[in-house]
């Protein structure tokens, strides 16, 4: 029966992707977010209990990256689209035949599952990202994009609310994750072989600065903390190299 426990916590990723789904065409940030929060929860552990339950499977592997799809792919594809939605007042009519139109700029946001998917698709034949990652990882990209949604219903700050409003930024930062879930950039995994500081240095400094950020700016500090652990995983990288 063990060898079924990670794939119950994958399911339960994807039931909440799902939910999540449900709750960001409709505009319910606050929800949404919520699930996906749930979803890389659940995402964490069905890993964790595959390490410690040495029942690593390839199935285990498709299933896990079929949940993000959802989870991590397409609810933050959604959020971009509906934040698109309200940043653009006069947004252009596309006319994809004589019965029906769909918004234009908005749809930029549904670039996001698409770079999620081929993101996801690659890293299941990457024999190489074992101990790293090749790349933004599709958790941590729907966590960026949905820290933009929740800034605007919780924060209320008018310098932030103006600049994530902003239609130019918002399809800078869709652009961005595009390229960065599927970049070259090698960028450290939380997975502790052991949990000594030394060969763990950059993860545990990682995660104070998590906790401190957090607490300090609350939801402003997720994009902070995503260009943070971009930042020291390319420090981490070339101080290796030396």
């Amino acid at each position: 029966m063990k060898r079924h426990i990670p794939n119950a916590f994958t399911l339960l990723n994807l039931l909440c992707g799902s939910i999540g789904v449900i709750y960001a065409v409709n505009g319910n940030f606050v929800a949404a977010g919520l699930f996906v929060f749930l979803g890389i929860f659940f995402d964490f552990f069905d890993g964790f209990a595959a390490r410690k339950l040495e029942v690593q499977s390839d199935l285990g592997l498709q299933l896990d990256s079929l949940a993000d799809m959802v989870t991590s792919g397409l609810v933050p594809g959604i959020v971009m689209y509906k934040l698109l939605e309200l940043a653009v007042v006069d947004w252009v009519e596309v006319d994809l035949s004589e019965n029906f139109g769909l918004p234009g700029l908005p749809l930029l946001g549904l670039l996001i599952p698409l770079a999620s998917a081929y993101r996801l698709a690659h890293f299941n034949i990457d024999t190489e990202q074992q101990s790293y990652f090749k790349g933004l990882p599709t958790p941590a990209n729907a966590l960026f994009i949905l820290s933009l949604a929740l800034i605007l219903e919780f924060q209320n700050n008018d310098a932030m609310n103006a600049i994530i409003l902003n239609k130019w930024f918002l399809m800078t930062v869709t652009l961005l994750s595009c390229y960065l879930l599927n970049s070259g950039i090698k960028l450290f995994a939380l997975k502790f072989k052991d949990y000594r500081f030394k060969g763990n240095a950059t993860r545990y400094i990682f995660i104070m600065l998590c906790i401190i950020l957090l607490i300090l700016l609350q939801f402003s500090a997720i994009p902070l903390l995503i260009l943070l652990y971009i930042a020291m995983s390319v420090l981490d990288n070339y101080s290796s190299n030396i």
